[in-house]
């Protein structure tokens, strides 16, 4: 494959969706809490160099797994990128993610130094073990930290916007292992996901973003306002919505296909709750201003 074609591979090895929507979130929340154009492109730099490692540490690491269940969609599995490149490619961008995260202060970029660092911690060994959401949540309750430490005169990270961050993390761990639950028992995986079944975690998921509905709604100062009072009713149609559907497309799967058919609404259900909680983030991430 010509060099043009392996760039285009290596930006498909990095999980281009995640690593955007991360990055976009941090650059958004730098701007509502305060921070110049300046100090976003700092949090810009750093999250995006962050992922792209992180993404590509997954990707290398979960390469056998990856073949043995005909992931088409990956390079390592296609040919279309050689395994060492994807490793030189996530140890450079780790090395870029340290000085990059100390723009914006020495506190500040140390935690995402950690919260990075912790991301790579499941991709190497936590994935497959029952502390396989400690990671998630260890990430996501850092990344907002470092984002308010980096403003001028380092003000103090207020509890609520950590438990969020931690929160939120927690509920993607499980929403975003619901679709592949069977493929990753079948190659080995068993994180806490896995050893709680799909009906389970698709209620830990619900229930850890519903709480982080509530956090945002009270935690903050000031009054919630009308998406404070909204986004935690939003989450628990959702969520009854998505647990309805799931039963009633799990029988009809089910009894035609013989195969369980209920994940998907739960994890769509849980989908849409996070997206209202990054932006109700957003929102009240104003008050840090």
């Amino acid at each position: 494959m010509s060099g043009p074609g392996r760039a285009v591979a290596l930006l498909r090895a990095c999980h281009p969706e995640p690593t955007v929507a991360v990055t976009l979130v941090s650059a958004a929340l730098a701007a509502s809490t305060g921070r110049d154009a300046r100090g976003a492109s700092a949090v810009v730099a750093a999250v995006l160099t962050g992922q792209l490692s992180v993404g590509w540490c997954n990707d290398y690491v979960d390469r056998e797994r990856d073949r043995h269940t005909g992931r088409a969609d990956k390079p390592l599995v296609t040919g279309d990128l050689p395994a060492g490149w994807l490793r030189v490619a996530a140890g450079v961008a780790l090395l870029c993610c340290v000085p990059l995260s100390m723009l914006s202060g020495l506190t500040g970029g140390t935690l995402h130094v950690l919260a990075v660092l912790s991301a790579w911690s499941y991709d190497l060994r936590l994935k497959a073990t029952s502390l396989s959401v400690l990671p998630y949540a260890v990430s996501f309750g850092l990344l907002p930290a470092f984002v308010v430490l980096g403003r001028p005169g380092a003000p103090a990270v207020p509890v609520w916007l950590v438990a969020t961050g931690a929160l939120l993390g927690a509920g993607a761990h499980f929403a975003n292992a619901l679709p592949d639950l069977d493929d990753d028992l079948r190659t080995g995986v068993r994180g806490l996901p896995h050893r709680l079944g799909p009906a389970v975690s698709g209620w830990a998921a619900g229930l850890l973003l519903l709480t982080a509905s509530v956090l945002l709604a009270v935690g903050p100062p000031g009054a919630p306002g009308r998406a404070g009072y909204a986004a935690p009713v939003v989450a628990v149609v959702a969520l009854t919505a998505g647990r309805l559907g799931g039963m009633v497309r799990g029988k009809v799967v089910g009894s035609v296909l013989g195969r369980r058919g209920g994940s998907r609404a739960m994890f769509r259900a849980v989908l849409f709750v996070a997206i209202v909680d990054v932006a109700l983030l957003l929102i009240r991430g104003r008050t840090l201003g």
